[in-house]
């Protein structure tokens, strides 16, 4: 009998390709859009409407038949309502990985189960492995679209039946195919806005969700410098949209920390030894297959998407890991991830929670 693939298809470039792909290798493809979000955005526009009238044409022109779904409360509730009270305390949260574990490797896959897949496939850049009984998530062909770091809080039997069909192939050869075989979406620019959202004015955005108050922004000896229209708007590390003018020594400033509490933003110029941490702790860790044995071990880490993978030493700490590197890290973030790594291998990633 044919196997059943039903694709998580989101209208862009990578899973029409997915979908194309898998027809062609004879499995019986089901095509199937999610809608989690569905208020328009500040012209009036929804990105949602828009994305699927693309997965409607491409799925018309490959002939599979396709299908809709809402997911909008389960998004609400374990995606953006988390998203929103990281960022009332201060830290830089990161809904793509949350995404993944608890919609497109959750309800979605439950979803398409019950519609009889044996498989389901999505557009991601990333690879399987299947080794001595057990399954790996492994890094893609192309390491600039690399995208095991926003899976890293995925389980092993959350990818157990996942197919990757783009894992081994570069952006430009995916591109290409979907020219070659005439779908709409060969040059749709990729998305970079937030999972399922699209492209906003963030701060106008996520203003309607979280009180903003201006405040002071500081030097760490106290000088005031300039006025910030809410702290919770700023990342570490930032230099652009401070609106602070020159003075002082003529570099560029840059954000040093956030003080929710007494509403501050604190900044430096020049690339301040405050922003350069060789260690940090997460907050929880999920191994996405297996925990290693040894307590202590060397790895490679990323702490943002496409980040060079950096020396580490990773040390087990509870439900923890703490990870010591090599070289000091720039501008470390609370609330984003820090993603370990064994060779092509993604051990999987714990929220960071402290930095030293």
């Amino acid at each position: 009998m044919t196997e059943t693939v039903v694709v998580g298809m989101s209208g862009g470039v990578d899973s029409s390709v997915t979908a194309l792909l898998l027809k062609e290798q004879g499995y019986n493809v089901i095509g199937l859009f999610m809608k989690n979000w569905d208020e328009p955005d500040e012209n009036g526009r929804c990105n949602a409407e828009e994305d699927y009238a693309d997965v409607r044409a491409v799925c018309t022109k490959i002939g599979i038949p396709y299908y809709t779904v809402n997911f909008s409360k389960q998004y609400w509730e374990r995606v953006f309502r988390l998203f929103v009270e990281e960022y009332k305390r201060g830290r830089t949260p990161n809904p793509d990985v949350l995404c993944n574990r608890e919609i497109k490797f959750g309800p979605f896959k439950e979803y398409a189960l019950r519609l009889g897949a044996d498989y389901i496939a999505t557009g991601h850049f990333c690879n399987i492995l299947k080794k001595d009984g057990h399954t790996f998530l492994a890094k893609a062909k192309d390491g600039n679209k690399d995208q095991t770091y926003f899976l890293n809080q995925v389980t092993e039997a959350q990818i157990e039946n996942v197919l990757f069909p783009v894992g081994n192939l570069l952006k430009s050869e995916v591109r290409k195919i979907a020219e070659e075989r005439g779908l709409s979406t060969a040059e749709k620019k990729d998305s970079t806005g937030i999972c399922f959202i699209g492209e906003r004015n963030f701060r106008n955005f996520l203003a309607g969700y979280i009180p903003m108050r201006e405040g002071d922004i500081k030097t760490c000896d106290g000088r005031v410098v300039g006025r910030h229209n809410g702290v919770a708007f700023y990342t570490v590390g930032q230099r652009k949209g401070l609106g602070i003018g020159g003075g002082g020594d003529g570099q560029a400033w840059f954000v040093l920390k956030k003080d929710i509490l007494n509403n501050v933003l604190y900044v430096s110029q020049g690339e301040d030894d405050v922003l350069f941490r060789n260690e940090l702790l997460t907050d929880g860790f999920n191994f996405i297959t297996l925990k290693p044995d040894k307590k202590e071990f060397e790895c490679t880490v990323r702490i943002r998407h496409r980040q060079p993978e950096q020396d580490a030493i990773a040390r087990i700490e509870g439900d923890n890991v703490r990870i010591v590197f090599k070289n000091k890290q720039r501008a470390i973030a609370e609330g984003q991830y820090a993603v370990l790594y064994s060779g092509d291998i993604c051990l999987g990633g714990g929220k960071i929670d402290r930095i030293f």
